[in-house]
């Protein structure tokens, strides 16, 4: 999100929230693990809020379309995006953060505004296109009533996650976690710390520690908001396979961290692979799904790194070798109609009310 926005009672107030990749751990989050995720600068989605009359939300005009061609452009509309667009999010935001608000004794002037959103984060990819606009609408309404200083920023994730459980959405912290501090973050959510504090230690690291990457993508991906029931219920349910699963998996952001900051690039590729084929044996292919999969073992075939960005979609993939092995994979993902890009990393976006807020 960006740093320094207009906080005036009459401007406008705009903020951008990045997409961000599960680098390692993930999808232990949602099971008292730990992960290490970062935002990038590839794609975003941003809100803006401007002072008006009356609370207004604003449709935007793609993603939220209601007006049609004919009944078959509707129901291909309907086929290839679904029923939801960003207006729901922006309304849930707005009520978890006014009960927020009122639970916790913060008082808000009774000025009113207007809401509009705009996204370039590709669809059902896994990089958290729903959340992005969730935290950036949440870095909005913090400056429009001043009260950034008054909401912990350990606990905005919370806010963000809250938001998307009131619309069904199955999701951890780590995503919001990642857009609300942007950077580079290592996240612990033993039982421990999220029983005694609502919420994980999050730990921001330098984003140079980084080699570089590349994402893979599709232009008709899966939907990643189904992914985690089945094996959510086999854990609550005390499956021995599902539980020591997730606990390695939590461990690799533990070793992750070590080799970052090591900058042992060998262990990161056993690393990153090894997170994924733990997801396989849990989840299943058929869970995954046949394009996702391909888009981890085109990058293998090449000898790189590969595992999902989030729960499939896009894929974060390290060439160890350097151009020549990018080369070879810009080769065979163009075969498959996959798309490959070099990965922008997108730095901290905290400012000084942000700190302040931890205190």
């Amino acid at each position: 999100m960006d740093q320094d926005p207009k906080s005036t009672a009459t401007a406008a107030i705009e903020h951008r929230s990045f997409a961000r990749i599960g680098f390692l751990g993930n999808p232990s989050d949602v099971y008292f693990g730990r992960t290490i995720s970062f935002t990038i600068g590839n794609f975003w989605a941003s809100v803006k809020l401007e002072p008006s009359e009356h609370v207004i939300i604003k449709p935007h005009p793609f993603n939220d379309l209601v007006q049609f061609n004919s009944l078959d452009h509707l129901l291909n509309r309907l086929e290839n995006e679904g029923y939801y667009g960003g207006v729901r999010l922006l309304m849930a935001i707005c009520k978890v953060f006014r009960n927020h608000c009122k639970d916790n004794g913060i008082q808000l002037h009774q000025r009113n505004f207007t809401l509009s959103y705009d996204t370039n984060i590709p669809r059902q990819t896994g990089l958290s296109g729903s959340s992005a606009i969730v935290s950036a609408a949440l870095s909005c309404l913090l400056d429009f009533y001043n009260v950034r200083h008054l909401i912990k920023l350990q606990v905005r994730p919370n806010l963000v996650l809250n938001a998307e459980k009131e619309l069904g959405i199955v999701a951890g912290l780590q995503d919001r976690v990642a857009q609300v501090y942007g950077g580079l973050v290592h996240m612990d959510f033993s039982k421990e710390h999220m029983d005694k504090l609502g919420h994980g230690i999050y730990t921001p690291m330098d984003i140079t520690l980084l080699p570089p990457l590349h994402l893979i993508y599709a232009e008709n991906p899966s939907d990643s908001g189904k992914v985690h029931s089945r094996v959510r219920q086999r854990w609550l349910d005390g499956d021995e396979l599902i539980i020591t699963s997730m606990e390695e998996v939590g461990k690799l952001a533990e070793e992750g961290r070590t080799a970052l900051l090591e900058k042992d690039h060998s262990k990161l590729v056993q690393l990153m692979n090894r997170n994924f084929d733990l997801r396989r044996k849990m989840f299943g292919d058929e869970c995954l799904g046949a394009m996702n999969i391909e888009m981890v073992e085109v990058a293998r075939r090449v000898g790189a790194a590969s595992k999902f960005t989030g729960s499939g979609g896009a894929v974060v993939v390290f060439c160890p070798e350097g151009p020549s092995q990018v080369k070879s994979l810009e080769e065979e993902c163009k075969k498959l109609g996959f798309i490959l890009e070099p990965v922008k990393i997108a730095p901290s976006c905290l400012n000084d009310s942000d700190i302040q807020s931890l205190g």
